[in-house]
């Protein structure tokens, strides 16, 4: 039987994906920190 830990990356994008973050302001907020702190990765797309 196939587990159900995978992980699917659409739903990933949608959740916590970049476009996703800038949608509402609270996730232009988490952007906005990342790139002040000089994080490599913004998001996960």
């Amino acid at each position: 039987m196939k587990r159900t830990l995978g992980g699917t990356s659409r739903k990933r994008k949608r959740t916590s994906g970049f476009r996703a973050r800038m949608r509402n302001p609270d996730g232009q907020n988490v952007i906005s920190a990342r790139r002040r702190k000089g994080r490599y990765r913004l998001s996960v797309s």
